[in-house]
């Protein structure tokens, strides 16, 4: 039965949402629903510190436990009314191994009517090595999950979890032991020291999950200058992120309040965070860093998928939900099937990629003409879905620009300059085809199913059904030029009959 709140809201269904109480921040993530790719539509944290006091006295930090308390009813009720049909509540670290932490759960029921799921170390470790492989899938590694109370470490080879460990290096709990930094460095090499795996893991990646790890990766990026402030698969040579976790780990207050990209509310926990993931690429000798901004929340909604589902490619369902949403006339599939072509021209690696931007090839129609290319450009590079590296995002960003009759340079489209010349010149080829496929038939699929495109051989050849010459005009000759041109080729045009190209397979 529909609720109020639902009906007016037009009737969305199958919305969820995760409830995620940590020991230093509780989040509300809500979702379009549970899918390979699920989009969030609603993202709160409120930084509440309910393992503070934990190693000091074993329980939950008073002040904590009630704005924890005062926001998780607010979380509850905002539920309701975006109307979501299911709702998950986590508790990790400081809610498992506080005395009062089943007092807490149990107030929780009563006050706020949550069922509250209080996960084991091993189920942590499991949920969160799920959500990096669901974003980075057949990921090879070491994963890191720092909590507030706690760090998992997990060891997946091609998307298979092979070994995993919860430690209590929480930067709270290293925070409240005595002894200060020193101490506290001397406890994490200690506590990494009991597992033999870790250091039989040198020359792989390491992938850091976790609200402070990610603030590092945004000094990182502003330290660098890289040019796309997007977290999920950021690539950093491992040396250099040790020798910045180490830097900041000696820091303090006064001077870590001057680094960018560093929330306020991170400052105390920051310097700990640093340490810990200083000793663990210290201890693992990995070769690259690889950030994920896909953790146990994600990782909770990918363990309800199938084994089938779980297989998809994110990128590819993510780009097939937007494209439901945005596109004027219906799915895409036509130019996905129009520029195949490309295929023979661009290199393997690339060909998943063009699907994902054929997908997208109509998303800036709704946009001011002036603004079209730079906005659709803007939406790619950013788009919330996984399964594409930076260099990966920057290709897609500027085929769609080129699309839009854009032509993008490192100062228009900074991303361009993680691209190599042969990249650039096969994001401009795609770009170029989908001018021509859309130029050709106004993005409708059904128009575009009356010609082709032959791109094997020189000169190209656009023909048309002899039924539909009138499709062909003085604009949509210049975008074929176009595309010759960028293959250093002629045009030719031809007219056949619909027949002849089914019965060629075309």
């Amino acid at each position: 039965m529909m609720t109020r709140e639902t009906e007016l809201l037009g009737g969305h269904r199958n919305r969820v949402g995760v409830i995620d109480i940590g020991s230093n921040s509780i989040r509300l993530v809500v979702y379009n629903g549970i899918g390979r790719q699920p989009f969030p539509i609603f993202n709160e944290k409120v930084l509440c510190g309910l393992g503070r006091s934990l190693q000091a006295t074993g329980r939950l930090d008073p002040e904590g436990r009630a704005m924890a308390e005062e926001n998780l009813l607010r979380f509850h009720r905002l539920s309701r009314g975006m109307g979501v049909e299911r709702l998950f509540v986590v508790a990790t670290a400081a809610v498992r191994d506080a005395a009062d932490g089943a007092e807490f759960v149990e107030d929780l029921h009563t006050r706020c009517n949550l069922a509250v799921r209080v996960l084991s170390g091993a189920d942590e470790a499991r949920l969160a090595a799920l959500g990096l492989i669901s974003g980075l899938p057949g990921a090879s590694g070491v994963v890191g999950d720092l909590g507030g109370g706690s760090l998992e470490l997990i060891d997946v080879e091609n998307g298979i979890i092979r070994a995993q460990e919860t430690l209590p290096l929480g930067p709270l709990r290293l925070m409240a032991a005595p002894g200060g930094k020193g101490t506290a460095r001397t406890t994490v090499r200690d506590a990494l020291a009991t597992l033999p795996w870790l250091s039989g893991t040198a020359g792989r990646t390491f992938f850091p999950i976790g609200g402070a790890w990610r603030s590092l990766a945004k000094v990182h990026m502003a330290k660098a200058k890289h040019p796309l402030r997007v977290i999920h698969e950021l690539t950093v040579p491992a040396v250099a992120l040790h020798d910045l976790a180490n830097l900041i780990s000696r820091q303090g207050k006064a001077s870590l309040d001057r680094l960018p990209g560093v929330s306020k509310r991170r400052l105390d926990t920051l310097p700990y965070a640093s340490l810990v993931l200083s000793e663990v690429l210290e201890r693992m000798q990995p070769e690259r860093v690889v950030f994920s901004a896909y953790g146990l929340r994600e990782g909770l909604l990918f363990d309800q998928l199938t084994p089938e589902e779980q297989t998809e490619d994110p990128l590819i369902v993510g780009c097939r939900d937007v494209a439901r949403r945005i596109d004027r006339f219906g799915p895409e599939a036509a130019i996905d099937r129009w520029t195949q072509g490309l295929a023979a021209l661009i290199p393997e690696r690339l060909d998943r990629l063009r699907r994902a931007v054929c997908l997208l090839s109509d998303i800036g129609w709704s946009e001011h003409p002036d603004y079209r290319a730079e906005h659709a450009a803007m939406r790619v590079l950013r788009l919330p879905v996984g399964g594409l590296t930076h260099e990966d995002r920057a290709f897609m960003a500027m085929a769609i620009a080129v699309r839009y009759g854009a032509v993008p340079t490192p100062a228009n489209l900074s991303a361009i300059t993680l691209l190599d010349a042969d990249t650039r010149n096969a994001a401009t080829l795609v770009g170029l085809t989908l001018r021509l496929a859309h130029t050709l038939s106004g993005g409708v699929p059904l128009i575009l199913e009356t010609a082709w495109l032959d791109v094997t051989g020189d000169p190209i050849v656009l023909s048309v059904s002899d039924s539909e010459g009138a499709l062909m005009g003085e604009v949509v000759r210049r975008r074929l030029d176009a595309v010759a041109k960028a293959l250093g080729r002629g045009a030719d045009v031809q007219t056949a009959r619909l027949a002849d190209r089914r019965l060629a397979g075309g």
